[in-house]
């Protein structure tokens, strides 16, 4: 009986009175933050909402099952042209974003076959070809693309007699709320752990009856619709889509978003995509530092807090937790 009560209370959100204070405050304050903040905020918040969702998928690919992938862009793309294409045709935002995630994954389980006998470089290479063989075929497919007037989305309209911008912001806000809420629940089940024992030793995880290829596919599949959800809301925020926009660089500004972040952090990826976010708005007058900037921040925290931004934020509660006894 202990046993069981002691796992019920591991499958909790929140544990801590303390916790469901701040937590709650922290979604309040952004709840409100179109009443507080100028307009240029809210959009960028709305961003980081946005790339929050794709940051996630990568971070459970990468953080919890060990599983490398450059090739983000790629579904990013698929996400988004899958979103735009069926929203010209008149069908409703929920089936064109569905869709979008779905498609998405479902090129996921395919790029995620070499992962059954590829691993580290060899992985990242593989699914890197992937990303921009998307992009080539993007670029080069007039059809696919719009050509060079690129593809025009229509946008939501705002209701409630909200502006623009503030009903952009609580729609994307709400989505990427409901989609935090869902990796919880990921890494909190059977799968969330059956992920972590092949992170850890994939041949140990296999000897307990972890089946490798179904779970290295799924996660592949569930970062992939992360992504290609994220590639949908992105194209309905923006309102139009041409394929230089998801280049290379996309995959690479992600995952520095998921290690500067921190691995295997839920809340990390939060913070990593706003950094990503934040850091080019900063630099809006020197774009050409913000390789720079991404890179030595990349040395600073592989050498000296590996878990991320969410790391020693995790150090930081736990200090002022065991406090004065520490």
């Amino acid at each position: 009986m202990d046993l069981i009560e002691s796992y019920r209370e591991e499958l909790q959100l929140i544990r801590k009175p303390w916790t469901r204070v701040w937590v709650g405050g922290l979604v309040l304050a952004l709840a409100l933050l179109p009443f507080m903040a100028p307009t240029h905020i809210t959009y960028l918040a709305t961003i980081i909402c946005i790339y929050a969702i794709g940051v996630q998928g990568q971070n459970l690919l990468i953080g919890y099952t060990g599983q490398i992938s450059f090739g983000q862009a790629g579904f990013l793309a698929i996400g988004a042209y899958t979103f735009g294409h069926l929203a010209r045709l008149g069908l409703p935002w929920p089936v064109t974003l569905l869709c979008a995630g779905l498609v998405a994954g479902l090129f996921g389980v395919i790029v995620g076959f070499p992962s059954l006998r590829l691993k580290g470089p060899y992985l990242a290479i593989a699914t890197m070809g992937f990303g921009i063989a998307v992009y080539q075929t993007f670029a080069n497919s007039e059809v696919l693309s719009g050509g060079r007037m690129g593809l025009t989305i229509p946008k939501l309209e705002p209701l409630f007699g909200m502006t623009k911008i503030s009903f952009n912001y609580y729609f994307n806000f709400i989505i990427a709320l409901l989609f935090t809420l869902l990796s919880y629940n990921i890494i909190s089940s059977y799968m969330g752990r059956a992920f972590i024992a092949i992170r850890d030793n994939d041949i140990a995880a296999e000897v307990i009856g972890v089946n490798l290829t179904n779970y290295k596919l799924l996660s592949f599949a569930i970062s992939s619709f992360y992504t290609g959800i994220q590639g949908g809301l992105y194209a309905l925020f923006i309102g139009f889509l041409e394929p230089n926009m998801f280049t290379f660089m996309e995959s690479i500004t992600i995952l520095v978003a998921v290690i500067i972040g921190g691995l295997a952090f839920v809340e990390g990826a939060v913070m990593g995509a706003a950094f990503v976010i934040l850091v080019p708005h900063f630099f809006s007058s020197l774009k050409e530092m913000v390789p720079v900037v991404f890179g030595i921040t990349i040395l600073i925290v592989l050498i000296f807090e590996p878990w991320g931004l969410a790391g020693r934020w995790f150090k930081m509660r736990l200090y002022f937790r065991n406090w004065p006894f520490r």
